[in-house]
């Protein structure tokens, strides 16, 4: 496992600590945190008791850890899509003649447990300390396996992170025609033999490696699941008692799809089967009946609100595809949870907030419409409220130890009046200098044990250079690579 908890009471002391006191931060100039035992037990000034150890953290912000509700946890493959569109002709979605020879797996099974291992490295970097892992199927034969998932428990405990682990699974999946259409392949069966691998994982794994390491069902995406599937999956989360995470509204093609095949717009389809609880995720949520234009059917914003669901808000990810909540303010207003998540590389929750607040603020055309505190309270708070979990996303007596040390001494980061706001116009996920995850100091200065950045990259390229040479044959019409992802200038001269 990651470095043991410390012996004895840790002080840590920053120019700022975010403290918590009455539902709220606060801010500490010059603030102490003491954990003991991987719990907080002090946050102030001038704590009374003895300490095993003391760091100062000088010029910097000591705050709770970010919550992370749809964490990458593969390689992130958007530098293939930046540019290279329409998606459906450059190999994000199978083509029928694929679909017909069987999809099949384009890593291998050492090669998924290796990204889990990366990805979650790349998290803790990042200041991320609690996690909901994601990965694309795109790549997959059809869902996720045990075995990787077994290897993403294994990689969490070294590290020592914390996550909520579950195989995604579906009933069916999109795939382009010979004459160019989207279609719908459905194989019940075999999402529901993926539902029932995901509960056994669930009561096998929940609570292991000192509770660090808890358990969620993930189907996949709300237009790939069929009603039996999502009636199921529900009655499993009632059981179980956990969450389920829902890739939600986050297209008009899905929104659409969904009320053709179903005869309703996606927030009332989940409604009417039962569905929405307070331990639903629904990440995206761009689209909605009022907000965007896509029908009147119903008001979906309030039945997501009324049905107890969570918002996992992706700023960063959305606007690179050109889109984004209608208004974040609206949502908060509407008493909707919301969590941020980060679902691309990289995974930066600072640079999340930052785009979240100024896609909120253009869509309103109102800076006052949001403010850092909303999103800072979204990556912290929202998160835990949206996993059931008051001891996680603040730093208050009880809270569990989990910390992440923001520096503000690069000349970069700028001016100081308020720490939060200096963080979301001028911060970084690299300026994250320290992790402590349950008592555990797992990232000191930027050094995790036993992580070799530069070796990880090595890894990472080589194995994204063999999955991209295998897009020929699920591409549209079989063009040669270069043809498929061209570079945004002509080359001159060999690659090396």
């Amino acid at each position: 496992m990651a470095e043991q908890r410390e012996t004895g009471p840790v002080l840590m002391t920053a120019d700022w600590v975010v403290g918590h006191e009455n539902g709220t931060h606060v801010l500490l100039p010059n603030g102490e945190v003491v954990f003991d035992d991987g719990a907080i037990v002090f946050v102030g000034h001038e704590y009374p008791g003895e300490v095993a150890r003391r760091i100062d953290c000088g010029r910097a912000l000591i705050g709770p850890g970010f919550i992370d509700l749809d964490a990458l946890s593969d390689l992130d493959t958007t530098v293939l899509g930046l540019d290279n569109q329409p998606a459906w002709k450059k190999g994000r979605v199978w083509p029928e003649s694929y679909m017909d020879a069987g999809p099949r797996e384009m890593y291998s099974a050492e090669d998924l447990r290796w990204q889990k291992r990366y990805a979650f490295s790349r998290l803790i970097r990042n200041g991320i300390t609690t996690a909901l892992p994601i990965a694309s199927l795109f790549y997959r034969e059809w869902g996720e396996t045990w075995d990787e998932f077994q290897g993403a428990a294994e990689a969490a405990r070294e590290l020592g992170l914390r996550v909520y682990l579950g195989p995604a699974y579906r009933s069916g999946n999109t795939f382009v025609t010979a004459q160019g259409e989207i279609d719908f392949f459905f194989d019940e069966e075999r999402g529901l033999k993926g539902l029932a691998d995901a509960i056994r994982f669930c009561e096998t794994f929940e609570g292991q490696a000192g509770g660090l390491v808890r358990t969620m069902l993930a189907p996949d995406r709300i237009e790939t699941c069929t009603e039996t599937l999502l009636l199921r999956s529900a009655a499993a989360v009632r059981d179980l008692d956990v969450p389920i995470r829902l890739h939600c509204c986050q297209s008009a093609f899905e929104y659409q799809s969904v009320l053709r095949l179903h005869g309703k717009g996606p927030p009332e389809w989940l409604r009417d089967i039962g569905f929405l609880s307070s331990r639903a995720i629904l990440p995206h949520l761009n689209y909605l009946s009022g907000l965007n234009g896509i029908g009147h059917r119903a008001p979906d914003l309030q039945i997501l609100a009324d049905g107890g669901a969570s918002l996992a808000h992706c700023p960063l990810v959305m606007a690179r595809g050109g889109t984004s909540l209608t208004s974040f303010a609206r949502y908060h207003d509407a008493g909707l949870t919301i969590g941020m998540g980060t679902d691309t590389h990289p995974p930066d929750m600072i640079l999340n907030m930052q785009i979240g607040l100024m896609t909120a603020r253009i869509a309103e055309r109102d800076p006052q419409a949001v403010n850092a505190a909303d999103f800072y309270n979204a990556a912290t708070l929202g998160g835990a409220r949206a996993l059931g979990r008051s001891d996680l996303g603040r730093l208050k007596t009880g809270a569990r130890a989990d910390l992440t040390v923001i520096g503000l001494d690069d000349p970069a980061m700028g001016q100081i009046i308020d720490p939060i706001q200096t963080i979301l116009l001028n911060g970084s996920g690299r300026d994250v200098r320290t992790v402590v995850i349950d008592g555990r100091i797992v990232m000191h200065d930027g050094v995790m044990p036993g992580i070799d950045h530069d070796a990880m990259r090595v890894g990472a390229q080589a194995r994204f250079d063999g999955m991209v040479a295998q897009y020929p044959d699920r591409t549209f019409g079989h063009p040669p690579v270069e043809k498929i992802f061209q570079t945004t200038f002509p080359l001159k001269g060999p690659r090396t």
